[in-house]
């Protein structure tokens, strides 16, 4: 489910304060490192549990070994927020208990492969909100990287769901528009990807 400019001004200009908070660490924002020795050109700050290829964990053995920030309680409502508008569901927006957030900085030249988000233990939807410059945003399907897929502009503002039968849809970042940014948000250059989600673990 894809709604457009969802998060006011006044609220994207919050969450992009919090995230250069964030982005200070205790584990600082970081250039992923690949199994295969690439390096991901986005780079990620998380909160509640650390990810990495392709597990997560309390602390960043794959950084600095400290434990990451917490997963603060007004992120999880407007999660809920977020679920509650974009399937019209009062009952799945309750049920939705994210504790983890993968914050993603893209700048101008960075580009996200097609992948699935399947390290969690749990099929509750993924929840991602767009600050900044303009992406293409690749959404395909469940069996593989290639077509079907369907590109969708996400704008800042934007809020985009995913769940049920297409929660482990593979889907990328396949472009960022240059000189997009939301100067009114805080953001003069690049884009903030904030996804939200349930990791089904303890």
């Amino acid at each position: 489910m894809h709604v457009p400019e969802w998060l006011p001004v006044e609220r994207r200009a919050e969450l992009v304060s919090a995230c250069r908070e964030w982005a200070r660490g205790p584990v600082p924002l970081r250039h992923t490192a690949l199994p295969g020795g690439g390096v991901m050109s986005v780079r990620t700050v998380c909160l509640g549990w650390h990810w990495q290829p392709y597990r997560y964990a309390r602390t960043a053995d794959d950084v600095n070994g400290a434990r990451v920030a917490a997963f603060p309680d007004w992120l999880a409502d407007l999660g809920r927020a977020a679920v509650a508008e974009a399937y019209q569901d009062d009952r799945a927006a309750e049920a939705f208990a994210p504790d983890t957030a993968l914050i993603n900085f893209y700048d101008d030249a960075a580009r996200m492969g097609m992948h699935q988000d399947k390290e969690e233990r749990s099929g509750a939807p993924v929840v991602s909100l767009s600050i900044g410059a303009t992406c293409v945003f690749r959404f395909g399907n469940t069996e593989g990287r290639g077509r079907p897929y369907t590109d969708v502009e996400l704008v800042s503002g934007d809020l985009f769901v995913f769940g049920g039968p297409s929660r482990f849809a593979f889907h990328g970042v396949p472009k960022v528009y240059a000189g997009s940014a939301d100067p009114a948000a805080g953001m003069r250059v690049g884009r903030l990807n904030l996804t939200l989600r349930e990791t089904g673990l303890r």
